[in-house]
């Protein structure tokens, strides 16, 4: 069998970040990611919001907190870059290695060039591009994780094991949904599962704890289910569409090329690569990765059904934690380990028909998969392309202090479409821009639909601002509002701040004063502020105390007895 060398383990980590270089091209030039749901700035601080803490759900804990504390050091978007940036390489990395170990384990030697066209399938499908398009950059972390926890169960045992599971935890663990990613996996393949489940809730605790103490999106709306439901992509249906690796719900977060015969194209591609490999697979032996891919594509297909959305729905609205399933079509990143290791196995095969051409075909696979998605390549056709932000954005966060009142913010509402930004909607930038807590409901409109709106300050702060006029400084006094930001956008409404003084203005921001005494905003108790940052620092201890476990002990390696039946 192929060892995997240091020579040849460097060749797939040099590989891997090729790829992400070509994948995000113009970010790679400096500025800061904005689009849709991917937010950097300059700066970010340690608010409540950050910690989990702000009266929304925990979702992007302790993804915030971590930039926070980063962009201390270095410039917000050269740490949000950073961090992709590796998570892309990590995952061509991570699943070239997962490919090896996997085929190993079923008899097949694929060697680097197998290993190769395992990372360009891992990095080059349309879960990749569409949540690149989504900004769920964080969530690659997790994806990117779920290859090395296979490479883990397979490869490792004891104290590098246990280290190894604690830092893919933990490094999955930027977003919630990317822990569970690993979570699962791990319970399949690793035979330690009480130390993986004790594990886990140590990595993950900066976002138990608040959903815990706050007991906010613990539940979501039942409308949401459908909201983001899979998609079926034209001539494909939702099962074809989550087969190819794609169907995000939002139809514009597709890469382009990603429509009609460009789908049926894709797909065809990536599943003749997948099923030349399972055909010379023994899948008897893989078993488990068999049944995570399948249930990774039935499940999602299965929820955008009347009956199985109907069970979706009651899971979300009455089960604590079960939003994190609503966005079906996410969890068909741990199909890639199977996927991944077939498109190995298709090289092995072909291999065999060409003994000396081993390089070229494992070339010719590799193209496969970019020429079925030739959209992804330089920021998915320039979409991921940085943004700068005016001037204003530091003149009004050097006005608004961190002590003195909450900021509430106009347009209403979590998205902002700027002169300066991309095309598509934005999440607000505000609430990382300044020091001071930023009012948010957390409301999200998908076409008609509104869901996630949390009563509280922040609807309450709306409302008095759509309402404008007379008595208008009095209402947002009582909310503890002592700044209004007003920013340039196509949706702006027409508002009338009488009573507030203007305190700065320009072209893309205005900043108003709500003179005299203000109540003091909402916020976290010490206690609770407290708890927040022990388990943050819980997560970060996890994750550099198991990478440096697993670096110490790298040497062992586990005897064939001690592996499972994946």
């Amino acid at each position: 069998m192929w060892a995997v060398t240091r020579r040849a383990d460097l060749v797939l980590a040099v590989y891997g970040a090729a790829l992400a270089a070509l994948a995000l091209g113009p970010l790679l030039g400096g500025g800061y990611l904005l689009l849709r749901d991917a937010v950097s700035t300059p700066r970010s601080y340690l608010t409540d919001a950050a910690l989990g803490l702000g009266g929304n759900a925990a979702r992007a804990t302790p993804q915030d907190w971590l930039i926070a504390v980063a962009s201390h050091v270095v410039d917000g978007g050269v740490a949000v870059t950073a961090i992709l940036f590796v998570s892309l390489a990590a995952a061509a990395w991570g699943y070239g290695r997962c490919a090896v170990a996997v085929c190993e384990r079923a008899g097949l030697d694929v060697g680097l060039p197998g290993a190769l066209a395992a990372a360009t399938v891992a990095v080059w499908n349309p879960f990749v591009a569409e949540r690149l398009l989504q900004g769920h950059w964080s969530l690659l972390a997790g994806y990117a994780a779920v290859g090395w926890t296979v490479v883990v169960a397979l490869r490792m045992r004891g104290v590098a094991q246990a280290g190894a599971l604690a830092c893919c935890l933990a490094a999955g663990g930027l977003t919630p949904t990317g822990a569970m990613y690993v979570l699962v996996t791990a319970l399949i393949l690793v035979r330690r599962r009480v130390l993986t489940l004790i594990l886990f809730v140590v990595a993950a605790a900066p976002w138990l704890y608040p959903s815990l103490v706050a007991s906010v999106g613990l539940t979501v709306d039942r409308a949401s289910v459908g909201v983001f439901a899979a998609r079926a992509e034209t001539g494909l249906g939702t099962l074809g569409s989550l087969a190819g690796l794609g169907g995000i719900w939002n139809a514009q977060a597709v890469p382009p090329g990603r429509d009609g015969v460009g789908a049926l194209l894709g797909t065809a591609l990536l599943l003749l690569v997948v099923v030349s490999g399972l055909v010379v697979l023994r899948l008897k032996r893989l078993r488990g990765l068999v049944g995570l891919a399948v249930v990774a594509v039935l499940l999602p297909a299965s929820a955008a059904t009347p009956l199985g959305s109907d069970a979706l729905a009651a899971v979300v609205t009455h089960v604590p934690g079960g939003g994190i399933l609503r966005d079906t079509q996410k969890w068909v990143a741990l199909a890639a380990p199977l996927y991944c290791s077939a498109a190995a196995a298709a090289v092995c095969a072909a291999v065999r028909w060409a003994p000396q051409a081993r390089g070229p075909i494992a070339v010719l696979v590799g193209a496969l998969a970019v020429v079925a998605l030739p959209g992804l390549a330089w920021g998915v056709s320039r979409n991921i392309a940085p943004t700068h932000y005016p001037a204003a954005w530091r003149e009004v966060a050097s006005r608004v202090p961190a002590g003195d009142g909450a900021v509430a913010v106009l347009p209403t509402g979590m998205f902002r479409r700027f002169a300066y930004g991309p095309a598509a909607p934005v999440l607000d930038p505000a609430p990382r821009m300044l020091a001071a807590p930023v009012l948010q409901t957390g409301e999200l409109k998908v076409g008609d639909q509104v869901i996630d709106r949390v009563p509280g300050p922040a609807a309450d702060a709306e409302e008095a601002l759509i309402t404008g006029g007379p008595g208008l400084r009095d209402r947002l006094a009582g909310l503890g509002v002592r700044w209004v930001l007003v920013e340039a956008s196509p949706a702006m409404p027409n508002v009338d701040l009488a009573g507030l003084q203007r305190v700065y203005h320009s072209d893309a921001l205005q900043l108003w004063q709500v003179p005299g005494t203000v109540s003091r905003p909402a916020a976290a108790t010490g206690p609770e502020r407290a708890g927040a940052w022990a388990a943050h620092l819980l997560w970060l201890a996890t994750l550099l105390g198991g990478a440096g476990a697993a670096a110490v002990r790298r040497h062992e390696t586990a005897p064939e007895a001690a592996h499972p039946v994946i």
